[in-house]
């Protein structure tokens, strides 16, 4: 009977331990999505407010560095506390309604004074203009180019014509640098050409983490992704990813 008894009591207790183990692993869980759903979002300090008709120009402080911010139009206050969420850095951006170039400006979807990010996507937005008719891929001019392709390479002209076809391959291409935008989105953008096209498509974006120089003729090596929308206006029909200088 002792025995019976005793053994009744072990499993009552190891019952109760997985039990107690199960809870901490699930508060321990819920801390982590909690962390990991406040580790993005900016608390800013507003220094000046510049409105246009459908933007709100900010120039803050956060962590005691000074930056822009802009969003769509709201009543905002110098000297409050404000919050938002991811936010999509543009170097060099001009302003027309400003007539002026902010040599970095973030653009937010929303700003919210809940600072545990609670409803931050609409809390002071007064409207849902889509920032992609202000912040919009650049404009592409076809340079007079004529690149040939070398060894393991194809060119523009051969990936636009069979897209299909290389979507998820890595494909090498040789081309001349149009242009090259740094640090949009935490990525560098490289547009390079070389002279051959396909149903007037004659310029292949690149998304990188090097660097390049424009007019240099570069090889690259990269995966094929097709449709790929990256937000805020930048949607591309084929686009290389991970991209790859080859020395």
């Amino acid at each position: 009977m002792r025995f019976y008894i005793s053994l009744v009591l072990s499993a009552a207790l190891l019952i109760a331990c997985e039990s107690n183990q199960k809870t901490s692993n699930q508060k321990i869980s819920n801390e982590k999505t909690s962390n990991e759903n406040t580790s993005n979002i900016h608390e800013i300090i507003v220094q000046e407010v510049i409105q246009v008709k459908e933007y709100t120009y900010l120039r803050v402080l956060e962590n005691e560095k000074e930056k822009w911010v802009a969003a769509p139009s709201f009543k905002a206050e110098v000297g409050k506390t404000y919050y938002f969420k991811n936010g999509m850095e543009m170097p060099n951006f001009k302003s027309n309604e400003l007539n002026r170039v902010f040599e970095t400006i973030y653009f937010v979807e929303a700003i919210s004074t809940d600072s545990n990010g609670n409803n931050i996507q609409s809390t002071i937005t007064t409207n849902t203009l889509d920032l992609s008719e202000k912040v919009s891929k650049p404009k592409l001019e076809r340079k007079d180019v004529k690149i040939e392709p070398i060894n393991g390479t194809i060119t523009i002209a051969q990936l636009y014509g069979d897209m299909k076809s290389f979507e998820g391959k890595t494909i090498r291409v040789r081309g001349k640098v149009t242009k090259f935008n740094p640090a949009i989105m935490n990525k560098n953008w490289i547009h390079i050409q070389d002279g051959t096209e396909s149903n007037g498509k004659f310029d292949l974006t690149l998304v990188t983490s090097e660097e390049a120089t424009v007019g240099d003729i570069i090889v690259v090596e990269g995966e094929v992704s097709l449709n790929k929308d990256f937000g805020y206006g930048y949607f591309y029909e084929l686009i290389v990813e991970n991209a790859k200088l080859i020395k």
